[in-house]
């Protein structure tokens, strides 16, 4: 068990709510620090491209928006968010561009993943804000929500 298990959690439990609504099952959340040192989630979002017919609607686009409307600035500097699924190229330069402390994934994005499977965007050394990465996180949980989207749709 991590610190990083119950917000991974909260954004599978985004992701299952895309799943029901039909969109690729992929929920983030997006943490602030609290009083005391904790961290709460301060916005949360799952898939909605199917729903909203928007290619930019991705679950790490929508939390970070969402993360920026509660926080009243673009800048996330000391936030992290938590996805369940590796980003892919643009949510990762969105993630870069808004300055996220850190970044938490579950699954691997082997076809489109841009922070360790196919690129690494949020660690290229050219860029000016690199924010930490942990990866790995409730991954067989993670997988499996895809796994069983995708087996249903066969």
């Amino acid at each position: 068990m991590t610190i990083w298990d119950a917000p991974m959690r909260a954004a599978l439990a985004e992701a299952a709510d895309a799943a029901q609504a039909g969109d690729m099952p992929v929920g983030a959340v997006v943490l602030a620090p609290a009083d005391g040192g904790a961290s709460k989630i301060i916005a949360r979002a799952g898939n909605r491209r199917e729903r909203d017919h928007d290619p930019l609607a991705h679950a790490e686009m929508l939390a970070l928006r969402a993360a920026a409307e509660v926080t009243g600035s673009w800048r996330l500097d000391d936030c992290t968010i938590v996805v369940t699924l590796e980003p892919c190229a643009m949510c990762a330069g969105a993630i870069a561009q808004a300055r996220l402390a850190r970044v938490v994934f579950g699954a691997l994005d082997e076809k489109a993943g841009a922070v360790a499977s196919l690129f690494d965007v949020l660690r290229d050394p050219r860029l000016p804000h690199r924010p930490q990465v942990i990866s790995g996180v409730l991954a067989n949980e993670c997988a499996e929500i895809l796994k069983q989207f995708f087996d249903a749709r066969r």
